[in-house]
């Protein structure tokens, strides 16, 4: 999987968030976007994802050569974020159930062994809204993670958690992700630091006037 950017910005009114931003990530490799709260790095990563529309300048995906329809990104995308909503009506099976419709889960694992990995088969059939904020973060983990996709996005992805869960996170990351393209915005050494490459959203600000 290659995803590339070129002289990509992105604007809202006459804001520019980024702009002639010029990058290219490979499978194989992991890449930290870093820059201060507020910055645009959120916003890099839905445009990456296909979520929000670049303003100007282009972003493919490409898969063994191929170059992905932008109607059919989603499928090689998995993403674990802070505004992403869980649907809490539901247990945590029946969640990872509805995900898989939409998005293959990796074939080498059934759901209940998924949750087990992350801590949460104790409460497989507990509805979502009784979790407590840690086992929520652990269950966007999970959902991300164990898609059969080969890239994985993750935004601030150890919100809510605690230490253990930051042994999972990398446990996680060392396990499970070695052959995907991994992209994690965050201004948290700990969530990055695994991270070859390094891209900072700042020095995409210098020229949005």
């Amino acid at each position: 999987m290659v995803i590339t950017l070129e002289n990509a910005g992105k604007r809202f009114n006459r804001e520019w968030i980024f702009r002639n931003l010029n990058y290219v990530f490979e499978s194989g490799k992991s890449y930290a976007v870093i820059g201060p709260n507020g910055s645009g790095k959120s916003t890099l990563l839905q445009a990456i994802a296909g979520s929000l529309t670049i303003s100007e300048g282009s972003s493919t995906l490409a898969f063994q050569s191929r170059v992905i329809l932008q109607q059919d990104v989603y499928k090689y995308i998995s993403i674990a974020a802070p505004y992403l909503e869980l649907i809490e009506e539901m247990t945590a099976l029946e969640f990872l159930q509805f995900h898989a419709a939409f998005k293959p889960l990796t074939s080498r694992l059934n759901k209940e062994e998924i949750l087990g990995l992350v801590g949460l088969m104790n409460a497989a059939d507990k509805q979502i809204r009784y979790f407590s904020s840690g086992m929520k973060q652990r269950l966007k983990l999970a959902q991300a993670f164990f898609s059969d996709a080969p890239v994985l996005l993750l935004d601030e992805p150890c919100t809510n958690l605690d230490a253990s869960g930051y042994d999972l996170y990398y446990e996680l990351i060392k396990d499970y992700a070695r052959d995907k393209l991994v992209i994690v915005c965050s201004n948290d050494k700990n969530e990055y630091n695994f991270c070859s490459e390094m891209l900072n959203i700042m020095e995409y600000k210098k020229a949005t006037a």
